[in-house]
């Protein structure tokens, strides 16, 4: 799938949550990524939406560059990710994103309006394939990544409270992303405000961007607090709810904590294909959680080109196919299948057990696969790419003429699996193929080198 931008810029303006000052950004077309930048400050420097970037998370995100920081940053980052859009430029004027209504639904709707387009670079996603799990004990938090082709998120919320009970909200695809989760508000429940307003936030916060919870009666004089804090006249509280009452789904603080999962996430750096699901996220455990999904990611581009198969993945070729066009025979064989091949790659497997019969002098009481052989098991997977391409491969044998650039990087010992891979470095020319060969065990490159081999046709009698 290809990446995509938006076609032009658009503005929008907005008190900042917990600054109370008036904020304009810009969303411009980008070409590296997402990008954030202050033009508030000379130079107009950028910030990296980056978990490592990260500086605090209390009552949302913030983000440090040099001696600045830019705090609550998670409603765009949604916005963003729930439109699948891989390179902008925010340009904002303060020192925070500003809240618009609590959700992300103006950001949503902003995009839209400055056109999505398509580039031609190819996305890079971070692809779960096992289980990356997250808990916390202090706070019962738990967040799971599991395997699935696209991206899903659940959330599950529990506060205790009368009021909201508790809930559960599921995104199945970014396709719903506007309709179901965009809108969701910013929730706090009553007994928190003074807390925060005494902490110096929420000095932007009313209720016209924050979905205010009451879970307790209150007093005359805790309610002359509470609309002198707001800003208001007289406030009203139905079914646990401060005015406005009326909720924009009955399961609105399941869905914005879902909105603010998917806009922590984009700290990663990549879009993810995976399943995820949050049981009482929030910021802190959702940064931890991001910083394990961008280790995975780190990993898995240093193994980019490793080949992944399914348990039900039937070989290309078994042993005894193996030694139809291999001369090799024991204790010299050093594949045991093949799982791919093509016209440019094959993808053989060689399962190292304490009978082989180097272990005897490699070395008494300390068995290691000599790195010699873990090179003759790779020219001996690339001499099955190389008799592929010719009539009667029984007729036809592969020489090693050279090796260059290789490299030992991890022991090899009794019980692995070698996952060889050789790839054409360029057309084979005269029967001289130039190959790429990656031994891996377990998610690790433990040798590597380019190899060169000539096919020759074996004499008669």
């Amino acid at each position: 799938m290809k990446k995509k931008t938006i076609t032009k810029e658009v503005s929008l303006t907005g008190i900042g949550l917990h600054t109370g000052v008036n904020i304009s950004l810009c969303f411009k077309p980008g070409e590296k990524g997402i990008r954030f930048k202050r033009v508030d400050i000379a130079g107009s420097p950028e910030f990296l939406p980056d978990v490592n970037k990260v500086v605090a998370t209390q009552r949302g995100t913030t983000i440090k560059s040099g001696e600045h920081t830019l705090q609550t940053i998670e409603h765009v980052l949604s916005a963003i990710m729930g439109l699948e859009i891989d390179d902008i430029t925010i340009e904002v004027n303060g020192p925070e994103m500003p809240i618009m209504d609590g959700s992300s639904i103006l950001f949503v709707e902003a995009l839209e309006k400055a056109g999505i387009v398509e580039t031609e670079e190819e996305k890079e996603y971070l692809v779960i394939r096992d289980a990356i799990k997250y808990y916390d004990e202090e706070t019962d938090t738990e967040l799971i990544a599991l395997p699935n082709d696209h991206f899903e998120v659940t959330t599950l919320i529990d506060f205790n409270s009368e009021t909201l009970g508790a809930q559960y909200a599921k995104l199945k695809s970014l396709v719903d992303y506007k309709s179901t989760i965009a809108s969701a508000r910013t929730f706090v429940f009553l007994h928190e405000l003074k807390a925060l307003a005494n902490a110096g936030l929420i000095k932007g916060g009313d209720l016209e961007n924050a979905v205010v919870i009451a879970d307790q009666d209150i007093d005359d004089k805790e309610k002359n607090e509470l609309m002198a804090l707001l800003g208001k006249e007289e406030i009203v509280i139905e079914k646990g709810i401060v005015n406005p009452s009326d909720l924009r789904f009955q399961n609105e603080p399941a869905r914005h904590k879902l909105l603010d999962v998917i806009g922590d996430l984009a700290l990663v750096g990549r879009p993810i294909k995976g399943r995820i699901i949050a049981n009482k996220p929030g910021h802190t455990a959702n940064v931890a959680f991001a910083k394990l999904l961008k280790q995975e990611f780190i990993k898995q581009r240093k193994l980019k080109g490793m080949p992944h198969y399914p348990k039900d993945h039937v070989p290309v070729m078994e042993i005894e196919k193996i030694k139809s066009y291999l001369p090799h025979r024991y204790p010299f064989l050093m594949i045991d299948r093949i799982m791919e091949l093509s016209q440019t790659k094959v993808v053989g497997l060689k399962a190292v057990t304490g009978n082989e019969n180097f272990f005897q002098g490699h070395f008494p009481g300390n068995p290691v696969f000599p790195g010699v052989l873990q090179m003759e098991a790779l020219a001996q997977t690339g001499g099955i790419l190389a008799l592929n391409t010719v009539e009667e491969p029984s007729k036809w044998d592969t020489y090693f003429l050279k090796m260059d650039q290789v490299k030992f990087k991890h022991k090899v010992v009794p019980g692995d699996t070698l996952m060889l891979k050789m790839e054409l470095l360029s057309p084979i020319r005269r029967g001289i193929v130039h190959m790429q060969g990656t031994v891996y065990v377990n998610n690790k490159i433990v040798s590597e080198g380019e190899l060169t081999a000539q096919i020759i046709k074996r004499e008669d009698g």
